[in-house]
């Protein structure tokens, strides 16, 4: 592994640190938390919802509907 190869290995964990700490402590600001999002994205990290999981609770309060449900009397009044 090269100097340069590296150096990036440990730039990358230490932004990876970083944005943990500052997540689970509770601080992220809301810019913070896209560019942890970007991050995860970017090195191809995804979630599943598994049942009572952070995650999931999160989409279902989302006040967004799946485009692939039927229209209800209530989605056209």
């Amino acid at each position: 592994m090269s100097n340069l190869e590296k150096i990036m290995e440990e730039l990358h964990g230490a932004v990876a640190a970083s944005l943990l700490d500052r997540v689970q402590a509770g601080e992220a600001t809301a810019s913070e938390l896209s560019v942890a999002v970007k991050f995860l994205k970017d090195n191809g990290i995804d979630a599943v919802a598994k049942p009572e999981s952070p995650l999931l609770n999160l989409a279902t309060s989302l006040p967004f509907q799946d485009p692939d449900a039927p229209l209800t009397s209530q989605d056209i009044a």
